[in-house]
Formats: C-alpha cells, sequence, structure tokens
C-alpha cells in the first residue's frame, strides 16, 4: 500500500456507546449505524465518523512524498471526490501520500504574530496546542502537495484558508533570514467549481504557496462543475460519470508528480533567492 487515507477515528463501530459525530457541525448520533443524513446541517450518512475522544494529531515523522488536502467541509463530497480520483492515480503511480479532510482536525485562526513583532512568527508555530503543527511538520517533510477546495463566495473554503494562513510561519522563515523549509516543492490545485470562479479560486491558493517557494507544476490545476442550471442533488451522478473530470484530474496528480521526481527541491536548495512579503 503506498497511501494512506488519514482519518481521526477508528473505522469500526465503537463498542460501548455507538456515537456517530457530523464532521461537517459536530451534532451527536447514538446508534447502531450512522443516519442516513444530518438532523442539523442536512449532510448525508457519509459524513459521520465514530465519535471517538478527540487527540491532538502529530505527525510521527514516516517519510512519504505526498501530501493530500482535502479543503471541503464535506469530507465526502464532491470536492471529496476530486481528491479520491487523486488517490487512484497516486497509488497507480506507486507513489507514497497521506490524506487529510481538514473538516475532521482542530485548525484555530493564524494569532497574526508577525504584527505583533516579527520575530514572534517562526517555525515551529508559537501556537502548539492543535493540529496545525502536525501539518507544518508534513509540510516540511513531504515533497508535494495536492489540494482540494470547493468555491466558497468566489473564494476558497473558510477551512482551507485557515490552514494556508497558519502557513505563515514558514513564509516568515525568509524574512528572519533563516533556511526555507518548502522552497522548491511541488504543488497542484483541484477546484469543484465553475471557470470563473476555479480560476480565481485556483490562484488565490496557489499564491500562499508561490510565496513559500513552491513550484506550481506545469497543467497543475484542474476544476469541473455540473452547472448552475443543476439541481445540486444530481451533482454526485454526475461527477462519478464524468471521464473529463478523471481526466483532468488524472493530468493533474501525474504532472506534480513527474516534476517531483526530478528532484528540483534537491536541485533548487540554496540556490533561490527568496522575493516575498
Amino acid at each position: 500500500m503506498t497511501g494512506i487515507s488519514q482519518d481521526r477515528s477508528s473505522s469500526s463501530y465503537p463498542d460501548p456507546e455507538k456515537r456517530w459525530r457530523c464532521t461537517v457541525c459536530g451534532f451527536l448520533y447514538s446508534g447502531d449505524k450512522p443516519p442516513k443524513g444530518c438532523p442539523r446541517c442536512g449532510s448525508p450518512g457519509a459524513e459521520f465518523r465514530p465519535a471517538t475522544e478527540k487527540i491532538q494529531f502529530r505527525y510521527e515523522g514516516e517519510p512519504f512524498d505526498v501530501l493530500l488536502i482535502n479543503g471541503s467541509t464535506h469530507r465526502a463530497g464532491n470536492t471529496g471526490f476530486l481528491v479520491d480520483l487523486a488517490e487512484e492515480e497516486l497509488n497507480a503511480r506507486g507513489v507514497s501520500y497521506r490524506r487529510f479532510n481538514l473538516s475532521e482536525y482542530s485548525i484555530e485562526h493564524c494569532w497574526c504574530c508577525y504584527s505583533v513583532k516579527a520575530e514572534y512568527c517562526t517555525y515551529p508555530c508559537r501556537n502548539w496546542q492543535d493540529d496545525m503543527p502536525g501539518f507544518h511538520a508534513m509540510l516540511g517533510s513531504a515533497k508535494a502537495v495536492i489540494v482540494a477546495s470547493p468555491i466558497n463566495w468566489n473564494g476558497m473554503s473558510g477551512r482551507l484558508k485557515d490552514f494556508l494562513d497558519r502557513t505563515t510561519c514558514f513564509q516568515n522563515l525568509f524574512h528572519l533570514d533563516k533556511p526555507g523549509l518548502t522552497d522548491g516543492k511541488v504543488v497542484g490545485i483541484l477546484i469543484c467549481g465553475h471557470e470563473d470562479g476555479a480560476l480565481k479560486t485556483a490562484m488565490d491558493i496557489f499564491l500562499y504557496f508561490e510565496q513559500m517557494g513552491y513550484l506550481l507544476a506545469p497543467f497543475g490545476i484542474a476544476y469541473r462543475t455540473h452547472g448552475a442550471q443543476y439541481n445540486s442533488s444530481t451533482d454526485a451522478e454526475f461527477f462519478r460519470d464524468d471521464k473529463r473530470i478523471r481526466d483532468d484530474v488524472k493530468g493533474v496528480v501525474s504532472n506534480v508528480v513527474e516534476l517531483m521526481q526530478l528532484d528540483i527541491e534537491s536541485r533548487l536548495k540554496g540556490r533561490l533567492t527568496p522575493v516575498s512579503e
């Protein structure tokens, strides 16, 4: 097995209590199986996971190549399906990866330490109390990142925005004249949405990574939507039957892997001049 889909909870049913938590809104449900849908937010039953006690996430240090991030509030929605397709391609190519659904993790807002004093914003991050330090460690370790996001009001999801805001400590290393930890790494971007918003959202995401020294893979952006004229209840069927999105996601993943395997990161180490705000 080349990849890991990281899940906050065990895949087996929680024995004593049999309680389930909606990963979208946090609603708790008791029963032998999760409900067909969430009575609070309307999400389908696939968004429920066993309501086990949350343990602070930490990266144990085992090397892997690609960090795969689902930035949607819905772990099992259309954006999640794009990530499923990315997983399929990474597995087919024998590339090691780890997948994470941000809705299952605790990532607090950035404290904006740099606005108080520049040297306060450094790595490791001063906020070590949530799950972000584990992601920081993986960003510094993985050779590439593939990020997927829906379009929320013509931009990325709020969860992904918080995640990316918290990468400021990597960017600020350059301003503190410290060695960078991310320059020369590769990024690919997948967007669930229509062309107008998708390209803007993809570039908004890329600008974060560009300021950390990442390289966008050639043809490294894919997006797809069903169309505003259709009812959202038909989206899932459309996505799963659509050959174009399968081909496009496969292409982005393949391009990320090809650039990553050239080992550009090692070849550029010490040769780049950081230009970052």
